[in-house]
């Protein structure tokens, strides 16, 4: 419905700013306008003001600011519409009436859906029934109680051909309105309508008032010629332009609820039944720019969570792609990538919420994950594919249709290309073996030595390279349904150290100087240091012999289970020596700037908690920006490898 600004301006006359802010917050006079703490974040000095004679409200811990109308969609979560109404039922206005066009079509939408609901308890009647046995079971499975079946009001609609089309008829539908709500499946070559969907479990999906738009359904018979089907594009419904769950989730996120877009249904109700209630999905297609513009209309930062294979990759990558001419001061994307081969539903009935909330809190922004998608699985061991980096980064960046956001992020990756290609800190040679005095020069061809005509893995392989983005989930405890993993980049400094000892050797009190996180990292440390310490010549065979006889057999595989990525070629089995010392310098000065950094973030939150000044605020923003600058860098341990026969790969 469109208000003309008459209509507008008289309910502003009616209702004064204050009048509709006092329902939320309580105000006092001061001067010519009223304050009062922010109903958008916890503080305890009052920064909110509103001023009648101006019109409009602002908030200084927020930067919100606006009018009647904008007041109550920031705080109730509703859209222009209906604050519209609400505030005219507010002040006892009548809304203006429509044409009759306009009131023609609302009608026959009214209508279209009372069908689809009369549809909806249909189905849900069907499930509950005998003949939805059969998909009573398949929820069982998929850990679906009873409670969920009807809270989200799944159904089921059985495999009769003409089962929704005659319950409706008894109802007094014409078989046209079934049609137009795409119930049916009509034409000129089926001489009798006949329902759409058949033998399915079913999903309604709802408008941002709550009301069933359309279904999907999802098949029985594995044989059947779609998995998933949804309803034709009707009046009331245009999937690319809504989003499954989009009511409930638009409330929990004006509640404070982080929003997160998954790829299903069923990930969607698991997520919501684990806790996280402002989770909406694509309905069967790629993210739309309408979807996308209702992502961020819930929230600045959407997490979208994509299943952490090849599939998955590609559709964050197909994200970043449709989000970045788009992107404004404030409004980006985080990506959060699951454990591999499993989706959020797998993950919740494997692990629980626990480890849900560890890949939500390990989601990459935006920047980081382009950064991976040009530079992971490529070499750039020569100045002219340098060059094609900086081009292609240029080019990418060109696109950010908003001056602002586009200045931010050529500085930002700009500061990635110096870092990724500086050269490393330290020699690269005279390192000895084993203390005999033996330059790595002139060794013998053995297991240090490069091997050449190493091919890249395929993808999709257990060998496939290793996405930056996802170094964290690689090491999550949520990758293998345990709690207690490595964190990655300790396992690759504890590998490194165990599959070349010289590095015991030479190193040996860098590596007694480094802290680890994990308990059985530290343990297994302190045991190469005694080992070293009292073996300087102990070989490879003889140091992991000598951890088993201490019973550390089980850390040292789960140490080697946690590196699931190969492209970091210095701390595999083979590696050129050359490779295996830079790897190393970079690993350990990474863990160091990490863990120094992790250090100050608790101190500037705790500073914060203590005074919330500018100061301390700024000071804590700093640092958070540091840490994720210095995620971007983690590729710089992947950009080696030529020495040991590492294949190219052009852009």
């Amino acid at each position: 419905m469109r208000f003309t600004p008459q209509f507008l301006d008289e309910l502003r006359a009616r209702l004064p700013v204050s009048e509709v802010v006092a329902k939320r917050v309580k105000l006092r006079k001061q001067g010519r306008e009223f304050v009062g703490l922010s109903p958008f974040n916890k503080e305890k000095s009052p920064s909110f003001t509103v001023n009648d004679q101006k019109g409009f409200f602002h908030d200084f811990s927020s930067g919100k600011h606006g009018d009647i109308f904008g007041f109550v969609m920031e705080t109730e979560g509703v859209t222009f519409p209906e604050a519209v109404e609400r505030l005219a039922s507010l002040a006892g206005v009548a809304l203006p009436k429509i044409s009759h066009e306009d009131q023609a079509r609302d009608a026959r939408r009214k209508t279209l859906h009372d069908v689809m609901d009369l549809a909806a308890k249909f189905y849900e009647a069907v499930l509950a029934s005998r003949v939805g046995a059969k998909a009573r079971g398949y929820l069982a499975d998929r850990s679906l109680d009873p409670a969920t079946q009807i809270k989200f009001r799944l159904g089921y609609a059985s495999s009769e051909r003409f089962a929704l089309k005659e319950h409706l008829g008894s109802h007094g539908i014409p078989v046209e309105d079934m049609v137009e709500a795409g119930l049916l499946i009509a034409g000129g070559d089926i001489p009798v309508p006949f329902d759409r969907f058949r033998d399915r479990v079913m999903f309604p999906i709802t408008d941002l008032r709550g009301r069933v738009i359309a279904f999907g359904g999802r098949a029985m018979e594995k044989d059947a010629q779609a998995k998933y089907l949804n309803s034709p594009e009707t009046p009331l419904f245009h999937k690319g332009a809504t989003l499954y769950n989009i009511a409930a989730a638009r409330q929990a996120a004006h509640d404070g609820q982080p929003v997160i877009a998954v790829e299903g249904y069923v990930d969607v109700i698991a997520m919501v039944t684990a806790g996280f209630v402002a989770t909406v999905a694509p309905l069967g297609t790629a993210l739309t720019e309408d979807q996308l513009a209702l992502l961020w209309k819930m929230a600045d930062e959407p997490v979208l969570c994509f299943d952490g294979d090849n599939a998955g990759i590609r559709a964050a990558y197909r994200a970043v792609e449709l989000a970045m001419p788009r992107l404004k001061p404030g409004k980006s994307l985080k990506f959060a990538l699951l454990p591999q081969g499993q989706d959020p539903d797998d993950l919740v009935r494997s692990a629980g919420r626990e480890a849900v909330a560890e890949v939500i809190e390990a989601a990459r922004p935006l920047g980081q994950m382009l950064w991976a998608r040009e530079t992971e699985g490529h070499s750039f061991d020569t100045p002219e594919r340098r060059a094609a980096l900086e081009a292609r980064i240029n080019e990418v960046t060109a696109g950010i249709g908003d001056d602002a956001v586009r200045k931010y992020y050529r500085q930002d990756f700009q500061t990635r290309l110096q870092q990724f290609f500086a050269p490393a800190q330290g020699s690269r040679g005279n390192f000895r073996e084993r203390g005999q005095g033996q330059n790595w020069h002139d060794r013998p061809k053995g297991e240090w030595q490069p091997r050449f005509g190493v091919k890249r893995p395929e993808v999709g392989s257990r060998n496939t390279p290793y996405v930056v983005v996802s170094q964290q989930l690689a090491s999550s405890p949520l990758h293998r349904g345990y709690r207690t993993a490595v964190p990655l980049r300790e396992a690759l400094i504890l590998q490194a150290a165990l599959n070349y000892p010289w590095l015991l050797h030479d190193h040996l009190e860098e590596l007694a100087s480094l802290e680890f996180r994990y308990a059985d990292a530290e343990k297994l440390k302190a045991a190469l240091i005694d080992i070293a310490a009292h073996s300087a010549a102990a070989d490879a065979g003889v140091i992991k012999a000598e951890l088993a006889a201490r019973d550390l057999t089980g850390v040292m595989e789960r140490i080697e289970a946690a590196i699931t990525t190969s492209s970091v070629w210095g701390a595999r089995p083979e590696a050129a020596p050359e490779d295996v010392l830079v790897t190393w310098q970079q690993l350990v000065a990474l863990h160091r700037q990490w863990h120094s950094l992790t250090k100050e973030l608790k101190d500037a939150e705790h500073a914060l908690g203590q005074d919330s000044s500018e100061a301390n605020y700024l000071r804590l923003r700093d640092v958070k920006a540091r840490l994720e600058r210095m995620d971007g860098t983690e590729a710089l341990i992947e950009g080696f490898g030529a020495s040991s026969g590492r294949g190219a790969r052009s852009l």
